[in-house]
């Protein structure tokens, strides 16, 4: 299949997210059937072609891809809270509190059925450099992590997965508030959304914006930096008091 009809089936899937996916399937089947009598394929109604499309979404591949970013967000929170200096008192609290959160988070994934793609990452230097690299970069990554949680939520929902998705909204939840306090930290406007953005609607789109950032999954990223080994870094999580609400329920 060429560059262009997977881009016209992806596009069809992006506006029709509103739909359930058996619905999405016949659309995408019926926009398979008009490029074939055009003579844009050679398989008009391949049956394969269309699931892969559809399969961008898949519930494991999300439960999957968000485990690894809870390791990826465990081990920046918890060397940034450890080791990178200027950080004030409250702000590196809250840094520390995230870092537990993001490992529970991590928890419950597995135990819903979320596997981590690895638990080698390469993180950019630059990261932990500085005050501002650590709560820039906090701030990116949240952000990224509430949209792929909003796409978890909707395809969740979809499935008939509703538990699945309000875990998804739960974590979702957490990651604005983690947003707000590093932009607050940063001086900027923390509650500065009257939604939260919902910029992307695939959610291997979450992956390739972290690697454009720098960060390797399981193989060297694109910006100086090193590997943490996940389960090193964990054995280092802070305990926070006054973290709760430990349980979804």
């Amino acid at each position: 299949m060429s560059e262009a009809i997977s881009l016209a089936y992806r596009v069809i899937d992006e506006q029709e997210q509103d739909k359930t996916a058996s619905t999405r399937r016949g659309i995408l089947k019926g926009a398979a059937a008009t490029f074939g009598s055009l003579g844009l394929l050679g398989l008009v109604a391949d049956d394969r072609a269309v699931a892969a499309i559809t399969a961008q979404n898949d519930p494991q591949k999300i439960l999957n891809i968000a485990a690894t970013a809870e390791v990826l967000a465990t081990i920046i929170n918890t060397e940034g809270a450890r080791r990178v200096r200027g950080l004030d008192r409250v702000t590196r609290r809250n840094v520390a509190a995230a870092a537990q959160q993001e490992l529970e988070h991590y928890k419950v994934l597995r135990k819903i059925g979320g596997k981590e793609l690895t638990k080698k990452i390469w993180v950019p230097d630059a990261v932990f450099a500085s005050r501002k690299g650590l709560l820039t970069t906090l701030e990116f990554g949240d952000q990224v992590f509430i949209n792929a949680y909003l796409i978890a939520t909707t395809v969740f929902g979809n499935a008939g997965q509703g538990e699945n998705a309000r875990y998804a909204a739960e974590f979702m939840g957490v990651e604005a508030v983690h947003r707000a306090l590093a932009r607050q930290s940063l001086g900027k406007l923390g509650n500065d959304r009257v939604f939260m953005r919902y910029a992307f609607t695939q959610i291997d789109t979450a992956v390739k914006l972290l690697q454009d950032a720098g960060v390797g999954f399981g193989q060297k990223g694109k910006s100086p930096g090193r590997f943490y080994d996940f389960d090193v870094v964990k054995r280092r999580t802070p305990k926070v008091r006054g973290n709760n609400t430990f349980n979804v329920r």
